[in-house]
């Protein structure tokens, strides 16, 4: 990979991890565009890393106190609102842990396709519009359930479809069962954490079992560029979203599934 390449992939898998716009089609794009070659394991890798550690940083005193939370009452009859949250943090990673466990190769194998990502793309971004029009926003991430927590787990195992953007369809979940949108966006990025934690791990053991020597001022720059760019990310997004709602990102994701229909399909 040269500079260009490295550059433009890191700081696109940052801005678009968070924002629900579906990274998959922003990825697929410039290399379909430009004929670039896939980027490799061990670029996935850094990249992976670098917006576990953007997510981490920004919400460094959410994680600390949900953790703290669990450590302390998260056992007991008497759980705080810490607690209850880490809890629904953990059910909501359980579903689409699994069903990534289970399908990842046949969803590599027959779902990573332009027409795949494409509907995908225009799909859930009208659910999200219908979401963002219709719900009732006056719930608080402190009042998340653990039945809220399993709706919204479920729903994000939907992310598992390229295109379908794991922001974008926990945010949906979440406006659905009427929580503001700033608490939408707060538990969707904390409860990436683990999910991201965990493609991390897997793709890093993938990485140890080959034989390809590793290219490490590429990871380290790849690294760095999408933990930049992802942390800018979530601070605009967080600020922003309340007054500017979906609709921006509903048609954004409207027009790039209709060019990746067009160009690709």
């Amino acid at each position: 990979m040269d500079f260009i390449q490295i550059f433009v992939l890191a700081l696109l898998q940052g801005f678009t991890e968070f924002l629900p716009i579906s990274s998959s089609a922003h990825l697929i794009l410039p290399s379909k565009i430009l004929g670039w070659s896939d980027q490799g394991l061990a670029f996935d890798v850094a990249t992976h890393m670098g917006t576990l550690a953007a997510v981490i940083l920004y919400f460094r005193r959410d994680v600390f106190a949900i953790t703290q939370g669990w450590l302390t009452t998260g056992f007991s009859k008497q759980m705080n609102n810490n607690a209850r949250l880490a809890w629904a943090i953990v059910i909501a990673t359980i579903p689409a842990g699994l069903v990534g466990l289970i399908y990842n190769d046949w969803i590599e194998a027959n779902l990573r396709s332009s027409e795949v990502i494409a509907y995908a793309t225009i799909g859930f971004g009208v659910l999200l519009l219908v979401a963002d029009q219709k719900a009732n926003e006056h719930k608080s991430i402190l009042q998340m359930t653990l039945l809220a927590a399993v709706i919204i787990g479920l729903f994000q195992a939907l992310a598992l479809i390229p295109g379908t953007s794991r922001s974008g369809i926990t945010i949906t979940a979440a406006l659905f069962l009427g929580f503001q949108r700033d608490a939408a966006a707060r538990f969707s990025f904390l409860i990436s954490i683990p999910l991201i934690l965990a493609a991390g791990l897997l793709k890093t053991k993938d990485l140890a079992e080959q034989a390809a020597q590793v290219d490490w001022a590429t990871i380290g720059l790849a690294a760095f560029l999408s933990a930049i760019s992802a942390y800018v990310c979530i601070y605009f997004f967080l600020a922003l979203i309340n007054r500017i709602g979906m609709m921006p990102f509903v048609v954004y994701r409207l027009l790039l599934g209709a060019i990746l229909l067009i160009w690709f399909v």
